[in-house]
Formats: structure tokens, sequence, C-alpha cells
């Protein structure tokens, strides 16, 4: 349960323009929230929906424990409306419902909130659609916009949101954070590289799912040095088969980066900096011996590639297979 108190410690910047727009009732009709997974913008967007909306609050501070706090909290109030990306993106049929919806008076209040989450993916006819629900806006209409890179969104969009960068947190106090909830310090260091949330961070190390995603993507690593010509099959039959979802992928990548950045660090030998693998690793030194470390640049830039093919709804199994061939 996020509060204001909380944010100003983790995002002060952010917390202080959020508030003070609060405060003083000069409440912009659209917000850009920027940051990288794990920031915080979720918790953040509804924290400002609960100031809005929460007939309990003192000062600013929602009560979290009214009807009203609740319903916002589960994404149930009728009046605060969350857009996720439906598959790969966010499409103009979902925009045009929530054009309609807006048509409509406030269930409960004269006030409507909407959230879009990702906001990178909005397609072009999307944006588009977007676009003239911001040029009029109603004064009892705030947005919500949430985005991990706002480079991709379209620049007269951006124009017409107040810009709220999130700042990612302190790496070292976040691991300290992770070993007071009981993750070993061994796990820290993988988890505080993925995410500033707390709770995802935790989810991450009690998850299956995670810790297979780990093993698969090293071994794909070792198979380029021992046995190049079955890679193509493995990322078919194991890879792909478990990375489906577009979250799925994006984090199967950013493993795979982070696996590459530490066969660099083994290369600088900078051994304390290791994430994912340990010193004297036997798939690390044959990571090692297989690729120079000009070649791992090159492979680190070709996976960033491969990300934003991914967000720009390129078929993942094609992206997939482009980086296999570059690497």
């Amino acid at each position: 349960m996020e509060t204001w108190e909380r944010v100003s410690e983790k995002q002060p910047v952010a917390s202080k323009i959020l508030r003070n727009s609060l405060q003083k009732d000069r409440i912009s009709h659209a917000y850009l929230l920027q940051g990288g997974r794990g920031t915080g913008k979720k918790s953040l967007a509804t924290l400002f929906a609960k100031t809005l909306f929460c007939t309990n609050k003192v000062g600013i501070s929602p009560c979290e424990t009214c009807h009203v706090c609740k319903r916002i909290s589960s994404h149930n109030h009728p009046d605060v409306h969350w857009i996720e990306p439906d598959g790969q993106s966010i499409k103009i049929e979902q925009v045009r419902q929530l054009q309609a919806e807006f048509t409509y008076s406030g269930l409960e209040s004269e006030q409507k909130v909407y959230i879009l989450t990702a906001a990178h993916t909005l397609t072009v006819n999307a944006a588009n659609r977007l676009l003239k629900f911001l040029e009029e806006p109603n004064k009892q209409t705030t947005a919500l916009l949430l985005t991990e890179n706002s480079g991709q969104i379209l620049p007269t969009i951006r124009s017409r949101c107040q810009l709220i960068d999130l700042q990612p947190l302190n790496e070292e106090s976040f691991r300290k954070r992770l070993e007071k909830i009981g993750i070993q310090a061994s796990e820290t260091a993988l988890l505080s590289t993925l995410t500033n949330d707390l709770e995802e961070a935790k989810q991450f190390s009690q998850d299956e799912w995670f810790a297979q995603a780990r093993t698969i993507v090293l071994q794909l690593i070792d198979m380029y040095t021992t046995s190049e010509t079955d890679v193509f099959l493995y990322i078919h039959q194991q890879w792909l088969p478990h990375f489906q979802e577009r979250e799925q992928q994006n984090l199967g990548y950013d493993l795979l980066m982070i696996a590459f950045k530490d066969v660099l660090y083994a290369h600088m030998r900078m051994d304390d900096s290791l994430v994912l693998f340990k010193t004297g690793d036997e798939k690390l030194m044959r990571a090692l011996r297989r690729f120079t470390a000009r070649e791992v640049s090159k492979v680190l830039r070709a996976i960033l590639e491969a990300k934003r093919k991914l967000q720009q709804n390129v078929h993942p199994t094609l992206v997939l297979e482009q980086l296999t061939l570059h690497i």
C-alpha cells in the first residue's frame, strides 16, 4: 500500500510535483509518468486517483480503508478506468470504448480518471484517436499515461501532457530491503538489476517460472559455445514456449542482456559485478573463450535492438530468430 510519505522517500521530485498539483487544486488534464520497470508508476497512479476520489482523506492522504479506496485498489471503481495492452498493444477499439464511456456523467462524482499502462504500445490509429481526446479535455477528466519510454509516444501526445520522470531507486539500499524481507544475498543482485519494486522482486524470488527462465537463458548462452547447430531447435522448443506474453519476452531479453554483461565484466576482470554467473563458472569460462569483448558489445546492442522491435510489434519469433542469427 503506497502513501505520499513513501513516495516522497523514493521519488522526491515526482512526489513534489504531484502533491503541489493536488494541494493547490491545479490538476493537469493529463500526466505522462515515465520510468523503468519497478519505479512505481502504477502504484503512484493509483495513489493519485485515490487522492482525487477519497472522501475521508487527511490533507491529500487517502484513508485507504473506505469503500472508494478499496475499489480503486482492486480496479473496480466505475469512474477510474484502466486501459492495458490487448495482447501486444493498446488498440483503437479500446480508445473508442474509453471515449464512449466518458460521454456519460460520472456514476459517483463529476470526476473521471483514465490510466493507460504501457502507453508506448498504442497503435498509430489508437494514438491519433487518443490525441483528439486530449485536445478537447473535460475539466473533470484526468489522464495518467504510464510508460517506460516516452520517446516512443507521439510528440503531439507528449506535448499535451505534464511529464513526470520517475528515477531508478538506489540499488544498494534496495538490496538491503530485499535481505530484510528474507531474500538471500546471492539473489538480491539479480533482482535489484531487474526491478525496483519490492513486491515484484519478492514474486520473482518465489516464482518457479522465473527460476526456469534463468536456466533457459544460461543454457542458451552455453549452447552457443558447445552446440551452435542446435540453437534454433532450442529456442523453438524451450525459449518460445516459456516466454509467451509480452512482459515475459521483455524479461527474457533483460536476463539475456544481464548474462552477456557478465561475460563482458569477466573479460574486464570485474568479478564483483557479476550477476547471473559466478566467478569460475564453467559456462562463463566457455563463453569467455567463445566471445571476445568486442563481440559481446555487439551482442548487447543487438539485444537492445530486439527489444525495440518487440515494442514495435514485430512478430516475437522473427525478432528472436534475427537476434539468434546475429549472435
